[in-house]
């Protein structure tokens, strides 16, 4: 894949609007960032609310102005790896402020009752509200729109 454009960093996540929000998901490869970002897009516009992919795999990320902006890799703008399918186009947003950060991780390595310096993450100097979600919780989808919802309620 090609270097980042300048200003940019290339970051190996998942970007995705959800309303207003934006919702940057981080993970291993495989570790079902697209297939979570398919389910909340889902979700979302089943309850009636604006959803869209802005980048899958690679997202080139830039502050801006104490903003954090995500923008699609252009050689893969617009196509989402759906695992047993292979890629598929899709529609895509081109840019899209990021709000929230989602860190997926397993169950065995997902605190309890996280540290309050879990809650936040800095990327290109800019913090950002964090949820860390296991992997294997069928309710993932569920609880990262909550976390958004609790988020625009502040």
């Amino acid at each position: 894949m090609s270097p980042s454009p300048p200003g940019s960093e290339s970051i190996h996540a998942n970007a995705l609007l959800l309303g207003d929000t934006g919702v940057l998901i981080r993970g291993d490869s495989g570790s079902g960032k697209s297939a979570l970002s398919m389910e909340l897009i889902a979700l979302s516009r089943l309850r009636g609310g604006f959803a869209g992919l802005i980048a899958d795999d690679r997202v080139l990320v830039e502050s801006c102005g104490g903003r954090l902006l995500a923008r699609p890799h252009p050689q893969i703008a617009g196509m989402i790896e759906a695992r047993g399918m292979g890629v598929l186009p899709t529609p895509f947003e081109p840019c899209g402020v990021i709000h929230a950060l989602v860190d997926l991780t397993t169950a065995a390595l997902l605190a309890r009752i996280p540290e309050d310096e879990a809650s936040t993450a800095t990327l290109l100097d800019i913090v950002l509200p964090r949820r860390c979600v296991a992997i294997e919780n069928t309710r993932a989808a569920i609880m990262i729109i909550d976390f958004i919802q609790r988020l625009n309620q502040i």
